[in-house]
């Protein structure tokens, strides 16, 4: 299954960690696309044009395939299965543990530290936004640090070629290297790192790049 330039389009905001995740997929999948950049700041993602696309106001949402794909773990595996980019292992029970892996950081770490989570908790004088990343961040990242103990890094997180929880990973460590937050004691986590930043999809995806 093959999709021009002109056929996709990728719903997006060049920091999100989500769509950053969607686009090292489809760099992965070598799929041309045009980025539609919905500025958070701005609040485009709550237009009535985008709701239509997403009525849950998120972004990324992808064009592909004559169809709209929001969510982006759903959107990576419809890629994944699409593209046969071998992101998960085949091995029932080796995929559940390496959908766990990426979903430490997806699900249990993203959404308390996503945009409009952390304008919520940080109005308060209480907290600072560094503050609240580095309390989530710093203990979710030193878990993922010892989950990988179960997975060969060879270099990347499970093996020698980028998988989900790679995705899913190196998104965050974006935004914890935006807040300052020092994870330099996780050894398995630098090894991962340093592989993902020598490969040429997530050079191609990182948001310095992708800034509209």
């Amino acid at each position: 299954m093959t999709s021009s330039k002109q056929d996709v389009r990728l719903f997006e905001y060049w920091r999100s960690s989500t769509s950053y995740r969607v686009r090292i997929a489809l760099k992965l999948a070598k799929i041309n696309y045009t980025s539609m950049a919905i500025d958070l700041l701005d609040m485009d993602q709550k237009s009535p044009d985008h709701l239509a696309r997403n009525p849950q106001g998120l972004v990324p949402v992808l064009d592909i395939d004559g169809q709209y794909f929001s969510q982006s773990l759903a959107t990576i595996e419809y890629l994944n299965d699409t593209r046969d980019l071998h992101l998960l292992p085949h091995d029932p029970i080796a995929k559940a543990k390496h959908r766990a892996l990426a979903q430490a950081i997806a699900i249990d770490l993203h959404p308390v530290c996503n945009l409009s989570v952390l304008a919520y908790a940080t109005s308060s004088p209480d907290h600072t936004s560094k503050q609240w990343a580095k309390h989530f961040i710093t203990p979710a990242l030193n878990t993922f640090n010892t989950l990988l103990r179960e997975f060969t890094q060879a270099p990347f997180c499970d093996g020698d070629t980028p998988s989900l929880a790679d995705l899913c990973l190196i998104p965050q460590l974006y935004n914890a290297d935006r807040w300052g937050i020092d994870y330099s004691h996780c050894a398995r986590i630098q090894t991962v790192r340093d592989a993902c930043a020598a490969h040429p999809a997530f050079q191609a995806a990182h948001p310095d790049r992708n800034h509209a």
